[in-house]
């Protein structure tokens, strides 16, 4: 029997892929606080691969919208090196333009 997906589940499924088909990939989680974008202190702290859907379905869940970016260098934009988790409740600040050598090859936002 299949099971049906969440409308949250639907949104992460592309990560989730991602995470499959790349399992190096490892995620930055970025929170909103006074106006501005928080990132993480220490690189030590970024999600595997595997860990980012079920991390950014449970605070969705909890009511956090999210914006995220599948990063690539620029000169290999068709293989994915990092991604990023931008989570917050209220009305965010606007989103950071990726590095000069990188490109954002995938997003996706979900609201609340």
């Amino acid at each position: 029997m299949v099971k049906t997906q969440t409308p949250i589940q639907a949104f992460l499924a592309p990560l989730a892929k991602l995470a499959l088909k790349h399992p190096e990939l490892e995620a930055e989680v970025i929170w909103s606080k006074d106006g501005a974008w928080q990132a993480q202190d220490d690189d030590a702290e970024y999600l595997d691969g595997e860990e980012v859907p079920f991390y950014a379905e449970g605070l969705m869940m909890e009511g956090f919208a999210l914006h995220y970016q599948i990063l690539a260098e620029a000169e290999a934009p068709k293989l994915p090196v990092h991604i990023r988790l931008f989570f917050w409740q209220l009305n965010p600040p606007a989103l950071p333009a990726a590095e000069p050598d990188l490109a954002v090859i995938g997003s996706a936002t979900w609201t609340v």
